[in-house]
């Protein structure tokens, strides 16, 4: 399997600026609103209240069971770009770009990062097709957020 084969991204126009979408990206207390897994919780209550390149943040998660997870920013370019990825490896990325009618933001779930055990486990699942309708309704979660309406 080739590294693109090991991504999964998804796209909608926003109509709203980067910055206003950039800054419930960046602030980890918003991701539980913007969640279209279901599995986002809550933070764990020492965040930063926004983050940054190397900056750590863990959320209260649950698929099927309870568990926490501390992600690590490892990609940021202010109002454009950012990534944050956990022991696993694997990426979640945004990326940002103005357009005419707004903003398209382009989600990324981004596996080719991931460790081998957790890249077998990953392919093994499934996970990758079942993640997609999920960054689709997190995209939908996201514009009604950031303007108001229904997604």
């Amino acid at each position: 399997m080739t590294e693109n084969e090991r991504k999964v991204s998804v796209e909608r126009v926003i109509a709203a600026p980067p910055e206003k979408i950039f800054d419930v990206l960046a602030d980890p207390s918003q991701h539980p609103v913007i969640d279209g897994s279901g599995t986002v919780k809550h933070t764990r209550g020492k965040e930063p209240d926004r983050l940054s390149l190397g900056a750590k943040f863990g959320m209260s998660m649950r698929i099927g069971v309870p568990y926490v997870i501390t992600n690590t920013v490892v990609e940021f370019d202010d109002n454009r770009l950012i990534a944050w990825r956990h022991f696993g490896g694997h990426r979640w990325r945004y990326e940002l770009e103005p357009t005419a009618d707004g903003t398209r933001v382009r989600e990324t779930y981004d596996w080719s990062t991931a460790i081998l055990g957790t890249r077998l486990y990953i392919a093994a699942t499934g996970w990758p097709r079942r993640v997609e309708q999920a960054m689709r309704q997190t995209l939908e979660q996201l514009d009604a957020h950031v303007t108001g309406g229904a997604g």
